[in-house]
This record gives structure tokens, sequence and C-alpha cells, in this order.
């Protein structure tokens, strides 16, 4: 079965503190078979929503899921449990492992629910097993293996019942730089000619493998964040290194140094920012922490945007990689 997957106006929206958020408002995307997708953004942008309706977890507000010539937001009762059976896999940040089953036991599981006898659903068990390179740990339980292995389990169980369309929520959250390398390569051997892969990541070391990046962006319901005009005296601090952010900025006078600040408590000046040119991209695009200080070298203005008000205004100059999400 190959995939063809389109997001139509899809919105959520709930109500957090008293005001209505909407994390996806009329999103729109269209994936194929063969495509590794990923969703890029800080939390409570969207993308564990946005997957968890796919998943057929989460009814949407409004708007429209089709998965080949299934509605998904039309499903109900048994049709819903089958669509989540066989038609999605779900790879878990966490997981999700049984502790007390073998590996090949939990892979087994959604295919003991479907109604298959032990013995087969073991032989199907061990063939993705060895699929994702843990034959020798097949008999082992979670505990005994490390991070990357409990992935790649969990990633097997995914795929049980062969499913067109593969979801993962922050796979490589949980592993270091050494596991995280057959977890990578793993997800791009995923997506082929019958199957899409679609990631919701923090994780910048997935971006070389994307066969395409969606950025998406919070966004309060019926409410657009208005660009901040930032007046400084020399010296005065735009943010401070290791906090969090979500606008980028752009120098519309003077000159703001971008510093970093060693452990030793001493300075390194990374570069000067001028008028007409941009700085502190990477912390809202990525859901990261300031990696620097950003502070004016002499008397400034700077104006703060967030992600969609400055892609809107001034262009691709967040990368190629970066695609819309509207």
């Amino acid at each position: 079965m190959t995939i063809d997957l389109t997001i139509k106006d899809l919105t959520v929206e709930y109500v957090s503190g008293g005001y209505a958020v909407r994390p996806l408002d009329a999103f729109d995307l269209h994936v194929g078979s063969g495509e590794l997708v990923l969703l890029l953004g800080a939390s409570g942008c969207g993308k564990t929503t946005l997957l968890s309706a796919l998943a057929g977890i989460l009814r949407p507000t409004a708007g429209a899921i089709q998965v080949g010539d299934t509605d998904v937001m039309g499903l109900r009762g048994r049709a819903l449990t089958d669509y989540r059976r066989h038609t999605v896999g779900v790879v878990f940040q966490a997981f999700n492992l049984v502790p007390s089953l073998t590996a090949t036991e939990n892979v087994a599981a959604p295919l003991w629910a479907d109604g298959w006898s032990g013995g087969r659903a073991a032989r199907r068990a061990r063939e993705l097993l060895d699929q994702v390179d843990l034959t020798d740990q097949a008999d082992k339980r979670p505990g005994d293996m490390s991070g990357g292995q409990q992935q790649r389990v969990a990633i097997a169980r995914a795929l049980a019942h062969d499913p067109p369309l593969v979801l993962a929520d922050e796979p490589t959250a949980h592993l270091d730089y050494i596991q995280v390398e057959g977890v990578l390569k793993l997800l791009r051997t995923l997506a082929g000619p019958d199957r899409a892969v679609i990631v919701a990541t923090h994780d910048e070391r997935l971006l070389p493998l994307a066969d395409r990046i969606v950025e998406l962006t919070p966004r309060a319901a019926g409410a657009e964040t208005p660009p901040r005009r930032i007046e400084l005296k020399a010296g005065d601090v735009v943010f401070n290194q290791g906090e969090a952010g979500d606008l980028i900025y752009v120098v519309d006078s003077g000159d703001v140094e971008i510093v970093r600040t060693r452990a030793d408590g001493t300075e390194l000046v990374l570069g000067r920012i001028g008028p007409g040119r941009y700085f502190g991209e990477l912390a809202p695009l990525f859901g990261l922490r300031r990696s620097a200080t950003a502070r004016a070298a002499e008397a400034s203005v700077v104006t703060g945007y967030s992600v969609r008000d400055f892609r809107d205004r001034h262009g691709p100059k967040t990368g190629d990689l970066i695609a819309s999400a509207t």
C-alpha cells in the first residue's frame, strides 16, 4: 500500500490560562511515499499535537486528514481501531516498552492484540528485530538493553503490521551521541516506496537525513504577536546566554555584539551585527536555549519578530531548509 497523506486547514484549539490557544491553525501539508519529513519547532508549537491527530488519538477542532482513501477524522469504533493498528505505526519518545516482556514479546504484542497466534507473531517479531539489527537481543528484556537498543525495539514494534505511515515523536531525545547513530540510519531507511515517515524533533542531527523540513510555531487564537521595537543604550542586553527565546531580531540601527561566556567566566566576542542583519534565529527555530548573549555595542535600535512574522516580512533568510507550515 502506497501512502498519500493530505492535511487541509487542520485546526486544534484548547483553552490554557483562560486564553484560547491554537497549536495548529489552518495547517496544510502533503506527504507522499518515500518521504522523510521533519517537524521542527519549540515545545508547544504543535508537533506532538499533529502526530496525535495523524495517529487518530486526538480529534482536531476542524479541517481534514486524508490518508489514501481514508478520511481519518470520520473514523469511529472498529474502523478507527483498524486504522491505528494497520495504517499508522507510532514510535514514542519514552520507548513505552513493557519491562516484563522480552524484545520479541514487545514487538509481538500488537500482533497478539490483533488475534495472531503466538508462533506466527513470534516469527514476525523476530523478522523485524533482524531488520533493525537486534537479532542477538531478541530474548532480552528492556532493562538489559541500552537506550538505543530499546528505541530500535520500539521502531520494530511500530512496524509490526507494516504500516504505510510511521510517526516518531522525539525518537532520539533520550539517546547519547553513540546510541543515536544506529537510530538515525534506521529512520532514514524506513521511508521507502511503500512508506512515509514523519518525525517530530528538536535534534539537529536529523536535518541532513530529511527530504523535507516543516517548521511550526505556536500561535494564540485570533492574535499575532506584534513586532517588538527596542531602543538600546551601549551595554544594554537583548537576551542572555542560556535563556529560552521566541523572537528573531533585526538591527535597525547601531551595532549589536554576540558574546559567549566561557566556563571560567571570561567572554568571547563571536561577532557584531550591523543594520539590516538579523540574529537570534536558532533558539526560536529549533526550540534551543540561547547559546550566547546579545548586547548593544553602541546606541542601537532592534526589532524582534516571531518566526512566522519574520518569515513573512523578510523572506527565506532563515534558510532554504525551513518550509512554511501555513
